[in-house]
């Protein structure tokens, strides 16, 4: 944000096309309107956003060099499909990583964020009961982007959590369309919120790591289909 000189007001920063077509391209990709095996070419994604092809081809470079696409050998990317072995890696660590998040904020929770936590819970449970997955989704992801909030006084812990993040969110809608996959993740979320209220640490860790293993055996099955 800068200073208008004029007014002395606030003025926020205009995004240029090529941060904004990075973003936008990013959010569908970890999002999961791409699926796996799918193409993507500068060509048709210029058209479809509205934009040259020049930011479209630096985006695509971009998310290959973080490893969200693959370049094919001929033209264009591809959605990869990861390996059962790699899912397994990446929710492994990330149960690890958030059980022990977890342990660390049931010891200074406050009562506003449980209640900003359990609005979520019941907001998923909403949309879940009305069969709005995308709803659902965005309720769940709203809930671990409330938890990860409480850490960001520790950088070190809360960047790893963001990193492995951008990987799972490609594999949470699926999970949510699996049979009793949204049920299944709104009953985690609700177990979570027990144990913080309980502020016990071994509680909530050996919670977390069980509502992460679910979430990875869904994962695995859809991966399969």
């Amino acid at each position: 944000m800068t200073i208008d000189a004029s007014s002395g007001t606030p003025r926020r920063k205009k995004v240029s096309v090529r941060d904004r077509t990075y973003n936008y391209l990013k959010e569908r990709v970890l999002s999961g309107h791409f699926r796996p095996g799918a193409r993507l070419t500068e060509e048709h994604l210029a058209a479809e956003f509205g934009v040259s092809r020049t930011p479209v081809r630096e985006a695509l470079h971009k998310l290959e060099q973080e490893g969200f696409i693959k370049a094919l050998e001929t033209r264009g990317f591809i959605i990869p499909r990861d390996s059962s072995e790699e899912i397994e890696e990446l929710f492994d660590m990330r149960a690890l990583l958030e059980g022990f998040t977890l342990r660390l904020i049931s010891q200074s929770i406050s009562e506003e964020a449980l209640k900003d936590l359990e609005g979520t819970v019941r907001s998923a449970e909403d949309a879940l009961r009305m069969k709005k997955i995308d709803e659902v989704f965005k309720w769940n992801t709203l809930f671990h982007d409330t938890l990860h909030a409480l850490v960001q006084h520790k950088p070190r812990l809360h960047q790893i959590m963001v990193n492995i993040r951008k990987y799972v969110l490609r594999y949470r809608k699926d999970t949510l369309l699996y049979p009793d996959g949204g049920k299944r993740t709104v009953e985690g979320h609700w177990r979570v919120l027990l144990a913080l209220r309980l502020r016990d640490p071994d509680l909530c860790e050996r919670v977390m790591r069980e509502h992460i293993r679910e979430a990875k055996e869904d994962a695995l099955k859809t991966r399969l289909e």
